[in-house]
């Protein structure tokens, strides 16, 4: 069960005690990078565990370590607090956590953005209309409830509209809307959304593949170990996209790659060739840079960082904390960035030139 989307206040309340200057900004040569289960994010293991990271780290003649954490949150205060060097998170997370708790975190890989592994999904109503009035459960304060906010928002509603929202763990929505007459509207994420959908009755209202590109997942490391270390940031993308493309082969090592991700997130061939149909990867890297530099990239993430000051997620306000994009735009604090977006790496993936 993926644990990718449960940025909640609670955890990002505890980013004051992070000690941002743990991770050294200087020469070096062993690094460490984590990840944790979802299917955009399960190349990292494979890769580590059939050597490939390790081939790219020593063409550089440096040393990378790549850790599962079980608990996503736990790997971004990890990596907040300078445990690592590197860490997948969404484009949400990225903002409200370790930017917001001082850390310059730039957005090295640009992986793949949810193109229906979140939805909502109701018992009774038909369409998004009828949650007027109604509560809706979901992991609060995570992007499920960003993907509420903007389903809402496409007929004319708002949060204020609803009768309350429900904080309820990943763990048990599943359970509440199967067994509870009184859960009528989940909002949840793959491979939850699955099961809920699926339920005799229900019906699928909105999901992330009508706000394509908005909830994006990422390799985000820190900014200052990078610009030390720029072979950090090429055997990173190096290996990437040699996963990416062996695991978007339709020949023995693809399938046999794609089987070993499945069987490592719990499901098997099947479930996680599922979960990949309903997520836009970037198997090729000049996608990825058309998707970094796009102007598109920075409207979606003034709609984050807005529902995120909306929901007390940004300390210091709206503008406190600068999100910089590969054209030169900073949307808030230009003198305070601590969000990058790059395409440097990643275009030299796409030219051949690593």
């Amino acid at each position: 069960m993926s644990l990718r989307r449960c940025s909640i206040l609670a955890l990002a309340c505890v980013l004051p005690l992070a000690l941002p200057g743990v991770a050294a900004a200087q020469e070096r040569s062993e690094f460490r990078i984590c990840w944790s289960i979802y299917v955009g994010w399960m190349p990292w293991g494979w890769a580590a565990d059939n050597g490939i990271v390790d081939k790219w780290a020593d063409q550089y003649g440096i040393d990378i370590e790549v850790v599962q954490i079980n608990d996503y949150i736990e790997s971004i205060n990890q990596y907040t607090a300078g445990g690592f060097d590197g860490c997948s998170m969404t484009n949400m997370d990225a903002l409200t956590i370790p930017a917001v708790g001082g850390v310059d975190s730039t957005a090295l890989i640009i992986g793949d953005f949810s193109n229906g592994n979140d939805g909502i999904v109701s018992k009774s109503a038909t369409g998004l209309e009828e949650l007027a009035g109604e509560p809706v459960n979901l992991v609060e304060l995570s992007v499920s409830h960003y993907l509420l906010a903007r389903g809402l928002e496409s007929v004319g509603l708002a949060e204020r509209d609803l009768a309350a929202v429900v904080n309820t763990s990943d763990a048990d929505l599943v359970s509440v809307f199967t067994a509870s007459p009184d859960v009528e509207h989940v909002v949840t994420w793959n491979p939850l959304l699955a099961e809920v959908a699926a339920m005799p009755g229900s019906t699928k209202l909105f999901d992330s593949s009508q706000i394509p590109g908005e909830i994006i997942d990422m390799l985000v490391v820190n900014s200052e170990v990078l610009d030390a270390n720029p072979d950090f940031g090429k055997a990173l993308v190096g290996a990437w996209y040699e996963t990416m493309r062996v695991m978007s082969g339709d020949d023995e090592a693809g399938i046999a790659a794609r089987t070993a991700m499945g069987e490592a997130s719990g499901t098997d061939l099947a479930g996680y060739e599922m979960q990949l149909g309903s997520t836009m990867m970037f198997y090729d890297p000049a996608d990825a840079v058309a998707f970094t530099t796009s102007p598109d990239l920075a409207l979606t993430m003034d709609r984050v960082r807005t529902f995120s000051d909306s929901h007390g997620l940004l300390e210091g306000g709206l503008d406190y904390v600068g999100i910089a994009f590969p054209d030169g735009t900073v949307l808030g604090s230009d003198s305070n960035v601590k969000l990058r977006f790059t395409a440097e790496y990643m275009a030299m993936a796409a030219e051949g030139a690593l």
